[in-house]
Protein backbone atom coordinates (compact mmCIF):
# COMPACT_ATOMS: atom_id res chain seq x y z
CA UNK A 1 0.00 0.00 0.00
CA UNK A 2 1.36 3.46 -0.95
CA UNK A 3 1.67 6.16 1.81
CA UNK A 4 -0.44 8.80 1.66
CA UNK A 5 1.90 11.96 0.70
CA UNK A 6 3.05 14.28 3.50
CA UNK A 7 2.55 18.32 4.11
CA UNK A 8 5.92 19.51 4.18
CA UNK A 9 7.13 22.83 5.86
CA UNK A 10 10.35 23.45 4.97
CA UNK A 11 12.84 26.02 6.87
CA UNK A 12 15.99 26.88 4.81
CA UNK A 13 18.16 29.91 3.71
CA UNK A 14 21.46 29.40 2.15
CA UNK A 15 22.54 28.12 -1.30
CA UNK A 16 22.98 25.00 1.32
CA UNK A 17 19.60 23.90 1.40
CA UNK A 18 18.67 24.45 -2.33
CA UNK A 19 19.54 20.82 -3.02
CA UNK A 20 17.14 19.40 -0.51
CA UNK A 21 14.44 21.31 -0.80
CA UNK A 22 14.60 20.57 -5.35
CA UNK A 23 14.20 17.08 -3.72
CA UNK A 24 11.45 18.19 -2.33
CA UNK A 25 9.96 19.39 -5.04
CA UNK A 26 10.94 15.92 -7.09
CA UNK A 27 9.06 14.23 -4.87
CA UNK A 28 5.01 12.60 -4.42
CA UNK A 29 5.23 15.05 -1.09
CA UNK A 30 3.16 18.44 -0.87
CA UNK A 31 5.41 21.52 0.28
CA UNK A 32 2.88 23.55 1.34
CA UNK A 33 5.28 26.40 2.42
CA UNK A 34 8.73 27.76 3.01
CA UNK A 35 10.25 29.41 5.69
CA UNK A 36 13.14 31.67 5.20
CA UNK A 37 14.71 34.46 6.72
CA UNK A 38 13.90 38.18 6.03
CA UNK A 39 15.51 39.97 3.22
CA UNK A 40 18.73 41.61 4.46
CA UNK A 41 20.96 44.91 2.55
CA UNK A 42 23.88 43.58 1.75
CA UNK A 43 27.16 45.03 0.11
CA UNK A 44 27.84 48.73 -0.02
CA UNK A 45 24.73 50.11 -1.76
CA UNK A 46 23.44 48.12 1.27
CA UNK A 47 21.12 46.55 -1.62
CA UNK A 48 18.36 44.34 -0.42
CA UNK A 49 19.16 40.31 -1.32
CA UNK A 50 16.83 37.57 -1.32
CA UNK A 51 17.95 34.25 0.41
CA UNK A 52 18.73 31.30 -2.48
CA UNK A 53 15.83 29.66 -0.65
CA UNK A 54 13.47 32.51 -1.66
CA UNK A 55 14.56 32.98 -5.02
CA UNK A 56 13.69 29.30 -5.73
CA UNK A 57 10.83 29.34 -3.84
CA UNK A 58 9.34 32.02 -5.78
CA UNK A 59 9.62 30.53 -9.35
CA UNK A 60 7.92 27.28 -8.15
CA UNK A 61 5.06 30.07 -7.27
CA UNK A 62 4.82 28.30 -3.10
CA UNK A 63 3.64 30.35 0.21
CA UNK A 64 6.73 31.96 1.33
CA UNK A 65 7.06 33.09 5.22
CA UNK A 66 9.58 35.04 6.61
CA UNK A 67 9.39 35.63 9.99
CA UNK A 68 11.82 38.38 11.72
CA UNK A 69 11.63 35.56 14.75
CA UNK A 70 10.08 32.11 14.55
CA UNK A 71 8.73 32.75 18.19
CA UNK A 72 6.30 35.49 16.96
CA UNK A 73 2.81 33.89 18.25
CA UNK A 74 0.90 34.89 14.93
CA UNK A 75 3.84 33.28 12.74
CA UNK A 76 2.88 30.05 14.88
CA UNK A 77 -0.58 30.63 14.25
CA UNK A 78 -0.14 30.61 10.54
CA UNK A 79 1.98 26.94 10.67
CA UNK A 80 -0.38 25.30 12.95
CA UNK A 81 -3.34 26.50 10.11
CA UNK A 82 -1.06 24.89 7.41
CA UNK A 83 -1.42 21.80 9.35
CA UNK A 84 2.00 20.43 8.47
CA UNK A 85 2.28 16.77 8.85
CA UNK A 86 6.18 16.98 8.82
CA UNK A 87 8.39 19.82 9.29
CA UNK A 88 12.44 20.25 7.21
CA UNK A 89 14.83 22.31 8.45
CA UNK A 90 18.42 22.74 6.21
CA UNK A 91 20.67 25.44 7.34
CA UNK A 92 17.65 27.67 8.48
CA UNK A 93 19.55 30.04 10.92
CA UNK A 94 17.05 30.01 13.76
CA UNK A 95 16.52 27.67 16.38
CA UNK A 96 13.04 25.85 16.51
CA UNK A 97 11.27 26.14 20.08
CA UNK A 98 9.31 23.22 21.15
CA UNK A 99 5.85 24.78 20.43
CA UNK A 100 6.80 24.78 16.93
CA UNK A 101 8.49 20.73 16.99
CA UNK A 102 5.16 20.00 18.36
CA UNK A 103 3.10 20.99 15.71
CA UNK A 104 3.60 18.19 12.80
CA UNK A 105 2.39 14.70 13.54
CA UNK A 106 5.69 12.94 12.36
CA UNK A 107 7.93 16.29 14.01
CA UNK A 108 11.03 17.82 12.78
CA UNK A 109 13.78 16.47 11.02
CA UNK A 110 17.14 18.47 10.16
CA UNK A 111 19.98 18.16 7.72
CA UNK A 112 23.37 18.47 9.35
CA UNK A 113 26.24 19.33 7.67
CA UNK A 114 28.62 17.34 10.38
CA UNK A 115 28.80 13.88 11.80
CA UNK A 116 26.71 14.05 14.74
CA UNK A 117 27.58 14.97 17.88
CA UNK A 118 30.60 16.08 16.50
CA UNK A 119 30.82 19.54 15.18
CA UNK A 120 27.12 21.22 16.62
CA UNK A 121 26.41 24.42 15.47
CA UNK A 122 26.30 27.24 12.80
CA UNK A 123 29.55 26.39 11.12
CA UNK A 124 30.51 22.51 10.89
CA UNK A 125 32.25 22.61 7.80
CA UNK A 126 34.65 25.07 8.08
CA UNK A 127 35.25 23.35 11.35
CA UNK A 128 35.95 20.16 10.06
CA UNK A 129 38.74 21.88 7.52
CA UNK A 130 40.54 24.15 9.98
CA UNK A 131 40.61 21.40 12.59
CA UNK A 132 42.16 19.48 9.79
CA UNK A 133 40.05 16.73 9.65
CA UNK A 134 39.78 13.89 7.49
CA UNK A 135 36.39 12.74 7.40
CA UNK A 136 33.23 14.54 7.84
CA UNK A 137 29.00 13.38 6.14
CA UNK A 138 25.56 14.66 7.04
CA UNK A 139 23.36 13.75 9.72
CA UNK A 140 19.76 13.38 9.43
CA UNK A 141 18.25 13.87 13.02
CA UNK A 142 15.15 14.43 15.07
CA UNK A 143 15.12 18.03 16.08
CA UNK A 144 14.30 18.68 19.54
CA UNK A 145 15.01 21.96 22.08
CA UNK A 146 18.35 21.90 21.83
CA UNK A 147 21.47 22.76 19.30
CA UNK A 148 21.75 19.90 17.42
CA UNK A 149 21.37 17.64 20.18
CA UNK A 150 18.54 15.37 18.93
CA UNK A 151 18.18 11.38 18.25
CA UNK A 152 20.28 10.81 15.18
CA UNK A 153 18.13 9.03 11.94
CA UNK A 154 20.90 8.35 9.12
CA UNK A 155 24.25 9.35 8.56
CA UNK A 156 26.66 9.60 5.61
CA UNK A 157 30.79 9.73 5.28
CA UNK A 158 32.68 11.80 2.70
CA UNK A 159 36.74 11.99 2.94
CA UNK A 160 38.05 15.92 3.44
CA UNK A 161 41.10 16.19 0.75
CA UNK A 162 44.62 17.69 1.43
CA UNK A 163 43.32 20.96 -0.86
CA UNK A 164 39.46 20.66 0.30
CA UNK A 165 38.19 24.12 0.70
CA UNK A 166 34.89 25.51 2.54
CA UNK A 167 33.30 25.67 -1.44
CA UNK A 168 34.05 22.92 -2.59
CA UNK A 169 32.80 20.70 0.44
CA UNK A 170 29.73 22.76 0.89
CA UNK A 171 28.68 21.77 -2.40
CA UNK A 172 29.66 17.84 -1.91
CA UNK A 173 27.75 17.75 1.19
CA UNK A 174 24.85 20.11 0.10
CA UNK A 175 24.11 17.23 -2.52
CA UNK A 176 24.92 14.73 -0.02
CA UNK A 177 22.30 16.22 2.35
CA UNK A 178 19.40 15.73 -0.66
CA UNK A 179 20.21 12.28 -0.64
CA UNK A 180 20.55 11.49 2.46
CA UNK A 181 16.84 13.40 3.40
CA UNK A 182 15.20 11.59 0.59
CA UNK A 183 16.21 8.64 1.81
CA UNK A 184 15.47 8.95 5.22
CA UNK A 185 11.84 9.89 4.35
CA UNK A 186 11.66 6.62 2.52
CA UNK A 187 12.51 5.13 5.27
CA UNK A 188 10.18 6.78 8.05
CA UNK A 189 7.15 5.96 5.93
CA UNK A 190 8.34 2.44 5.74
CA UNK A 191 8.64 2.31 9.42
CA UNK A 192 11.64 1.13 8.81
CA UNK A 193 14.20 3.79 10.95
CA UNK A 194 14.91 3.78 14.48
CA UNK A 195 16.55 7.03 16.13
CA UNK A 196 19.91 6.72 18.10
CA UNK A 197 20.60 8.92 20.66
CA UNK A 198 23.42 10.99 21.02
CA UNK A 199 26.40 10.07 22.92
CA UNK A 200 26.96 13.81 24.76
CA UNK A 201 29.90 13.31 25.99
CA UNK A 202 31.51 13.22 22.86
CA UNK A 203 30.02 16.46 21.37
CA UNK A 204 32.43 18.73 19.90
CA UNK A 205 31.11 22.63 18.29
CA UNK A 206 31.15 24.66 15.08
CA UNK A 207 30.07 28.18 16.55
CA UNK A 208 30.19 31.28 14.03
CA UNK A 209 33.48 32.41 12.37
CA UNK A 210 34.80 35.63 14.10
CA UNK A 211 37.23 38.04 12.32
CA UNK A 212 40.37 36.91 14.46
CA UNK A 213 39.15 32.98 13.64
CA UNK A 214 40.70 34.24 10.01
CA UNK A 215 44.08 35.12 11.38
CA UNK A 216 47.38 33.72 9.33
CA UNK A 217 50.26 33.05 11.56
CA UNK A 218 53.17 33.59 8.89
CA UNK A 219 55.69 31.99 10.89
CA UNK A 220 54.26 28.77 9.96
Amino acid sequence: MTPLPWRIVFFGTPSFALPALQTLFERPDEVVAVVTQPDREKGRGRRVVFSPVKELTLRHHLTLLQPERVKEELFQETLRGLQPDIIIVVAFGQILPKSILDIPQYGAINVHASLLPQYRGAAPIAWAILNGEKVTGITTMVMDAGMDTGDILLQVETPIGNEETCETLHDRLASLGAQLLKETLEKMKAGNIHPIPQDHSKATYAPPLRKEDGHIDWKK
